[in-house]
């Protein structure tokens, strides 16, 4: 026997006791938690009847006999048809087994909501057992691989392979302030026990999924300004990092093969796929359904009641969301958004189904020991955040139900056939504050339309229901988002030649320095009538959001206009953004001087450093020019780019969009992520600042593990 056959042949004893084990207290467990389900859907009568207990107790373990029996088969075989009904189909076969019960023994019936309703209930009370008696729930995964592994298909390695786990939106001080309050004993035990170290890194500007995700998964963020822009020469098309068919097209763009996830790879709920070929939920492929589906899913539908828990769970989930509106609005804890009654489902599907699914794939994904380096995204804690705070305890609940995961996949690495590395880390934070619309009866729209021309027709885009993956959540099958379309024959040529004649005598006419703060200063702001809303086919201007930033697109010109251009043709609109106590800085490209950023009592030259008053970016962290001045020379940068105020002493920011904690533009701890990597890695002494500063480090230790 070779020492590769000696560890298979130890490793597979290891689990095989571990799983026997679990077998009979999970069995027990079962049997019990179904017996107490059939009761309660039985008391509630929806539709199941029993003649006494003992019945209801019999039949509990005559459904486990036959989901032991059939299921594993059926489940193989009806996959697909679980997969793509999104689960709906496991809560059919597990309708059909305890009806096939109900036709073989007497004294009970099942019809109607209760062939549905029943495995929920089932599944939820032994949750509830399973939790209380400490039972762990992944003894199934274990007992499918020893049955793998009895077939041959299984051989363990030397060769590590590492795991990426994201926590969305995570901040490094909230990080920090979860372990001490004891909400992720997991992390806490990693740390202290010196397996793991923890540093923090700086995000680019914007600092959101779309330009971290492709930045640390592909190592090219370039020419993402922010979650959506305009790109004026594709006839104004918005793009959004979350659009299904924009993100294809965006990773198109920043793929050159060789992602973080290139070589045996698997992205699990992802914006972009790192270039790995095991795909699951990840926006840039969802559209290809060929790739959505693969075996991994095996592992979320392993055994009976696992989707039935899930949907305990996520009917759980929802109810915390009420709870949550309900307490919000009791203690009067503001700042408050109104959430609705369709966002707590969203929020149920990223906190607790894609949780859960992925948590399942991935020790799967373990287990079986065939992907090398693997990337997952948590959801739950930046959906909950933006919504009800960043330290709300609703997000510090999100968290401690996160590090549960960790344990499941730091368990589940414990038997997998080759030695894993878990790393955890963020792509970036949030800043908590009362919305720009909360705090002054205006949106960023309202403010831009008071300062145009009363006849300019703007459209904008300041949701937040697009946000990551609510919108797969609330309708799969289409983009909802608009586009822009292609400029209409309404821009009259006249106009344009008008355009073009300013544009020559502006450039005729150089401006002075110590003449711009005194313009931005002094220039009086004239009353213009409200607009007309307009469809976004009609739009001259297109005012968007990302969390407390703003991007502003004169769309009638596909170039971008410099400062000396947006002053002649509209001269109040940068001013009225400078002087209003809602916005920090304002910044815009001049022909004289390069990228200027400006702020109510100062201008800060980016070309050369120089400051004119006070500093705008004194209050926004030593790197902000580095990075404003890299998003200027990106392709699709808006021609006026606007960030809200930060107030450093209460660390709030007001988001453009309705959203309590926000990210996407600089102030507070938006841009400060962290990672938590093996003490064992070098990750050098320098900061890592940027997103692709960070794939290159994680790349080097791919390398160093020959992966």
């Amino acid at each position: 026997m070779d020492n590769g056959e000696k560890q298979s042949s130890e490793w597979y004893n290891k689990v095989q006791d571990h799983s026997r084990f679990y077998w009979l207290g999970r069995t027990l467990v079962m049997w019990f938690g179904g017996f107490l389900g059939f009761i309660i859907i039985d008391h509630l009568a929806l539709g199941l009847y029993f003649d006494d207990w003992f019945t209801a107790f019999l039949a509990a373990g005559l459904v486990g006999i036959l989901n032991a029996i059939f299921w594993p088969v059926l489940a193989r075989i009806l996959l697909p048809f679980m997969v793509f009904t999104v689960g709906i189909g496991a809560l059919l076969l597990n309708a059909l087994l305890i009806w096939v019960a109900s036709d073989l023994m007497g004294g009970f019936t099942i019809e109607g909501p209760a062939l549905i309703l029943t495995p929920i209930a089932m599944a939820a009370v032994t949750a509830v057992l399973s939790a209380i008696l400490t039972i762990d729930d992944d003894a199934t995964y274990y007992r499918n691989v020893i049955r793998k592994i009895k077939k041959g298909k299984i051989k363990f390695q030397d060769k590590p392979g590492v795991i990426f786990l994201e926590i969305d939106g995570l901040a490094f001080n909230i990080l920090n302030e979860a372990i001490k309050k004891g909400n992720m004993p997991t992390l806490k035990k990693w740390l202290e026990q010196d397996t793991h170290k923890m540093i923090p890194w700086e995000t680019d500007l914007s600092s959101q999924t779309g330009a971290s995700q492709a930045g640390i998964l592909h190592g090219n963020n370039s020419d993402i300004p922010a979650f959506r822009w305009v790109e004026k020469d594709k006839n104004n098309k918005i793009m959004v990092s979350t659009g299904l068919s924009d993100a294809p097209l965006i990773e198109e763009r920043i793929s050159d093969g060789n992602g973080l996830l290139a070589c045996h790879g698997a992205s699990r709920t992802n914006l972009f796929s790192g270039d790995a070929s095991d795909v699951i939920f990840t926006y840039s492929q969802l559209k290809n359904l060929g790739r959505f589906y693969t075996r991994a899913w095996y592992y979320v539908y392993s055994y009976p009641s696992n989707f039935a828990r899930i949907v305990a769970l996520f009917l759980w989930d929802v109810l915390l969301d009420f709870s949550s509106q309900l307490v919000h609005w009791i203690k009067n804890i503001q700042p408050r958004i109104k959430r609705g009654l369709i966002y707590p489902f969203v929020r149920a599907g990223a906190n607790v189904f894609l949780r859960e699914v992925t948590t399942a794939v991935v020790i799967g994904d373990m287990l079986e020991g065939k992907v090398d380096v693997a990337y997952v995204t948590y959801l739950g804690y930046d959906e909950i955040a933006h919504h009800s705070g960043t330290r709300d305890w609703d997000a510090f609940h999100a968290l401690k139900k996160l590090d549960m995961q960790f344990h499941r996949l730091d368990n589940a690495r414990k038997y997998a056939p080759r030695p894993y590395y878990l790393v955890v880390q963020s792509d970036h934070g949030q800043t908590n504050g009362a919305t720009f619309l909360q705090r002054y009866g205006v949106s960023l729209e309202d403010v831009v339309r008071e300062l145009m021309p009363p006849e300019t027709r703007i459209y904008s885009e300041l949701s937040s229901n697009e946000d990551h993956f609510g919108q797969a959540i609330q309708n799969p099958l289409e983009d909802s988002k608009s586009y822009i379309k292609g400029k209409g024959d309404k821009v009259a040529n006249e106009s344009k030649y008008i355009f073009d004649t300013t544009v020559k005598k502006v450039d005729e006419a150089p401006l002075v320095r110590g003449k711009i703060l005194d313009y931005l200063q002094r220039h009086q702001i004239g009353k213009m009538p409200p607009s007309k809303d307009v469809s976004s086919e009609d739009a001259q201007v297109i005012v968007l959001a990302s969390g407390n930033l703003g991007l502003i697109y004169l769309t009638e010109h596909e170039e971008r206009l410099t400062f000396e251009q947006i002053r002649t043709l509209y001269p109040d609109l940068i001013p009225g953004l400078v002087q209003h106590e809602g916005v920090g800085f304002v910044m815009v490209n001049s022909t004289e001087h390069g990228p200027m950023v400006m702020g109510r009592e100062g201008i800060h030259y980016l070309q050369d450093g120089t400051i004119e008053g006070e500093d705008p970016l004194a209050l926004f962290g030593s790197r902000a020019p580095e990075h404003l001045r890299r998003t200027n020379s990106f392709k699709y940068t808006p021609d006026i780019l606007v960030n809200s105020f930060y107030d450093s002493e209460n660390n709030e920011v007001a988001a453009f969009e309705e959203l309590v904690g926000s990210h996407g533009g600089m102030g507070g701890e938006q841009t400060q992520p962290f990672i938590i990597y093996p003490s064992e890695w070098d990750m050098g002494s320098e900061e890592i600042v940027g997103a692709e500063k960070l794939y290159k480090m994680l790349k080097k230790q791919l390398k160093h593990l020959e992966i």
